[in-house]
């Protein structure tokens, strides 16, 4: 049976992980491997009812409050999607993990890293990513290409600062793990990007 990896994309938004988890999906596919697509929040229906929530621009939350619903999609996402999906033998890739609640409500919005680890090692259960991608680019760049897409969440309405702030966050989170943590240059051109990342699955791959 071929081996089940865990992959995760992450990065700010407008950085186009959508699109590259598309591309290597179907990369994948083509080599007969069995794929299950994700993202966070959301995966599982009250994970989806959650996001809702935490992204609408109408309803400001709490940093505190804004983590627990985080952690709560994250425990159902985990326990119904993608553990099943690991122990059946496919990889999984998902949009954003739990390196995007470390940065976004711990280096972001100030919340104790040391806590966020630990309330998030219980929602998963100690899952942890094979791989992660960090999307990186300029945040005035990246801010332009949101701006096309017209329909932006509460994060995307956050200032050029914020957007920074999330930017040096991921990097932080790179230079601590840089063995799991892969960062791609997210301006380039798109087959670049999806060839920068199928090079790290490959070896992955024949491991």
């Amino acid at each position: 049976m071929k081996k089940s990896l865990f992959i995760t994309f992450e990065g700010p938004d407008g950085s186009g992980k959508t699109t590259q988890i598309e591309r290597v999906a179907k990369w994948l596919e083509q080599l007969n491997y069995n794929i299950v697509c994700t993202r966070e929040p959301g995966g599982t229906k009250s994970a989806e009812k959650i996001r809702q929530i935490v992204l609408d621009p109408c309803l400001p939350i709490k940093a505190e409050a804004e983590t627990l619903l985080y952690l709560a999609a994250r425990a159902e996402h985990v326990e119904k999607v993608i553990a099943p999906a690991l122990l059946a033998g496919k990889i999984v890739l998902c949009d954003r993990f739990s390196d995007s609640t470390f940065v976004y409500q711990g280096i972001t919005r100030g919340m104790d890293l040391k806590v966020l680890r630990l309330m998030d090692a219980f929602a998963t259960k100690g899952l942890k990513p094979d791989v992660t991608f960090i999307l990186d680019g300029l945040p005035e760049l990246l801010v332009a290409r949101r701006q096309k897409r017209g329909i932006q969440d509460r994060f995307e309405l956050e200032g050029l600062d914020f957007q920074q702030k999330v930017r040096a966050g991921f990097m932080q989170l790179a230079q601590e793990e840089q063995e799991r943590i892969k960062v791609i240059n997210a301006l380039q051109e798109l087959d670049d990007v999806t060839m920068d990342i199928i090079t790290q699955v490959k070896k992955l791959l024949l491991k």
